[in-house]
């Protein structure tokens, strides 16, 4: 596949998000245009999208906003300096030709290329953070049988073998995790003292990257009750306490392990200002109920952020005009904040 290269290109003085068109046949393409008409965003940082003209035009007119971008084809380089955001128009993909509201093959065809394109942009060094509007999973399985997320697609192109993590955010709170897509019966085999730990260091220099000076991990216990000395599981006490003790040697401001049914009460509150949970369900019916329209999902510990709203495709309320922009500019804002911390 050829693709637009940034290797070449001179040192960036401003922020650069590469911006994937997630699934034409869900809310990604009106979300995808909101974003780019919106000049805050385009203030902050240049944007350089990966689609296809035709679907950004038909969610702009659903969405009812006008664009004003720049285009290149799919061969030619990036331009080093942007007046105003940039789609590569692939021309891949007639929006006609797929069914709204459906999983499809061109659908997630659609999808998956956009993403490769925008990891491959970033990883050559044409952008210093990936975002992406809402992808479909089905869709991308049906065009790309091996995808299983956004974790094991990266480790597939980018031949990646250190430790990511998936993490789930609204403006005041964080959410990591130690596990994240196995079943619930693997849970406690996989907990261990070097798991937790890394999602802990993790967890950490995201933040800080973020712009956190010291952020305040809680870490959520395994257990109910924390495992009530011993009586419902050790875990707690003998995996997840000495972690905490080790996070503290090595400058962590982290405390627990606490209750899971309490711990973002807490850190609602303010008290706390991540949650590290030890499963997937645990941080993620908590942190949709307190605010799912303004979630992000960041994908942690590779060479660049990847950053997309933490909600999904929403099939039922596609090209009608009501989806909630609001995680997907979180999304957005915190991937510009990421990247310039990078060019610092």
């Amino acid at each position: 596949m050829s693709m637009p290269s940034g290797a070449s290109t001179p040192p960036r003085k401003r922020p650069r998000v590469a911006l994937a068109m997630g699934c034409p046949a869900g809310i990604a393409p009106e979300l995808t245009a909101r974003v780019l008409a919106d000049a805050g965003i385009a203030a902050a940082m240049d944007i350089v999208v990966i689609g296809d003209r035709r679907v950004l035009d038909k969610g702009a007119a659903v969405a009812g906003v006008t664009l004003d971008l720049d285009m290149i084809r799919p061969d030619d380089p990036v331009p080093a300096s942007l007046a105003r955001p940039v789609l590569v128009d692939l021309r891949h993909l007639d929006p006609a030709s797929i069914p709204v509201g459906e999983v499809s093959l061109g659908a997630g065809k659609f999808a998956v290329e956009n993403f490769w394109r925008a990891i491959r942009l970033a990883a050559s060094g044409g952008a210093d953070a990936v975002a992406f509007s809402p992808f479909n999973k089905a869709a991308m399985r049906v065009a790309h049988p091996s995808y299983e997320d956004e974790i094991s697609f990266l480790a597939e192109e980018l031949d990646f073998k250190d430790v990511a993590s998936e993490f789930n955010i609204l403006p005041d709170l964080w959410n990591a995790r130690v596990t994240s897509h196995v079943p619930i019966s693997k849970v406690a085999s996989l907990i261990t003292h070097d798991n937790v730990l890394r999602s802990l260091v993790l967890t950490d220099q995201a933040m800080r990257e973020s712009g956190y000076a010291r952020p305040r991990i809680a870490i959520a216990a395994l257990n109910p009750h924390a495992g009530d000395g011993g009586n419902f599981g050790r875990e707690d006490m003998d995996v997840l306490e000495p972690v905490v003790a080790e996070g503290k040697q090595r400058g962590i401001a982290c405390e627990g392990p606490f209750p899971s049914d309490t711990v973002f009460l807490r850190a609602k509150k303010g008290e706390f200002d991540a949650v590290l949970t030890m499963y997937h369900d645990q941080g993620q019916i908590a942190m949709k109920l307190i605010g799912f329209d303004q979630g992000v999902t960041m994908l942690g510990g590779y060479p660049f952020p990847l950053l997309t709203a933490a909600h999904g495709s929403a099939y039922d309320i596609a090209g009608k005009g009501i989806a909630n922009p609001g995680a997907m500019f979180n999304a957005m804002r915190l991937a510009g904040r990421m990247a310039a911390a990078r060019l610092r």
